[in-house]
């Protein structure tokens, strides 16, 4: 009982933390005024690195955990599919996209979690599992459907970014569940990040990153920002996240991710970003998906 109040916890402090996390990407490029600090590019790499030098001293005393060839493969993928991609993806996706709708988009990872694992790693599922990803979904395609109002002015290429990032999540969160069952949250996250900071500075030498620093005169307050990003909502919550893994099922941990556009759609209002009834109603199918495959789908399985 403990360990199922504990996971719920994790749950709702991690959509809090990530439901945040797309206003900062956004006000990482822009100013509230809309002037342009960092581009999208420059805000991943940023974001990619300051996390990863946060996260180098616990990766230091794991540094002995990728002597294995098995453990190097797995951790490079977590921290490629899992952190580096879609880093870069979403900032992408938020040059055309408001950040609540961005959030919203996010939904995906959970129905491309649960394919992953039945697929791949033959994971078995209820029948009240299912239906309550099939809410979810449709949960999911309305507020597809309905984020004309959330200001989209991008192309369908910044909504294709976000899923092909929600695809690598859900890559990432059955690797962690399925293959690093070995290693602690903290070595998974660590090393991960570790693996990503050669490429990270690389990107940032060639972005234009530290000119953007010395000539923009809101580059301060956007770099704030990122390093809230990076510390909290990067670092801190994958080892929360990969905690959750660790003590719960990958259907309960993606499903974060359900959570999240509440969070996103609350933020962005106090930013001039909107909602309406289609969003909302949209956003209670979400849930109820998420409460009929979390909550009673478990229960039937344990009978």
């Amino acid at each position: 009982m403990i360990k199922t109040y504990k996971s719920w916890f994790l749950l709702i402090l991690l959509a809090f933390i990530w439901g945040s996390s797309f206003i900062l990407m956004k006000l990482g490029m822009f100013t509230a005024e809309g002037k342009a600090i960092f581009s999208d590019t420059q805000v991943a790499a940023l974001r990619m690195l300051i996390a990863a030098l946060a996260l180098l001293p616990f990766a230091i005393k794991a540094l002995n955990k990728l002597k294995s060839a098995r453990n190097l493969l797995l951790l490079t993928l977590v921290g490629f599919a899992g952190n580096f991609l879609p880093a870069f993806l979403f900032t992408y996706a938020e040059t055309g996209l408001s950040s609540g709708y961005a959030g919203m988009l996010n939904s995906f990872v959970p129905i491309f979690a649960l394919v992953i694992g039945f697929v791949v790693f033959k994971n078995k599922l209820t029948t009240l599992q299912v239906s309550g990803i099939a809410i979810g979904t449709l949960g999911i395609i309305l507020l597809t459907l309905s984020g004309a109002d959330l200001s989209l002015s991008g192309s369908w290429t910044h909504v294709g970014a976000i899923l092909i990032a929600t695809l690598c999540y859900a890559i990432s969160v059955n690797t962690i569940k399925y293959t690093l069952q070995h290693l602690s949250g903290l070595e998974i996250t660590a090393l991960s990040f570790t693996l990503t900071i050669v490429p990270s500075i690389i990107i940032n030498l060639y972005s234009g990153t530290l000119e953007a620093i010395q000539t923009n005169e809101y580059a301060y307050q956007g770099l704030g920002f990122i390093i809230i990003l990076s510390v909290v909502g990067t670092a801190f919550a994958v080892v929360l996240f990969n905690v959750l893994i660790s003590n719960s099922s990958v259907l309960f941990a993606s499903s974060v991710t359900y959570l999240i556009p509440v969070v996103a759609v609350i933020i962005g209002l106090s930013f001039n970003e909107h909602i309406n009834i289609y969003q909302i109603g949209s956003m209670a199918i979400v849930l109820t998906g998420v409460f009929v495959a979390n909550v009673l789908g478990k229960k039937k399985l344990r009978e």
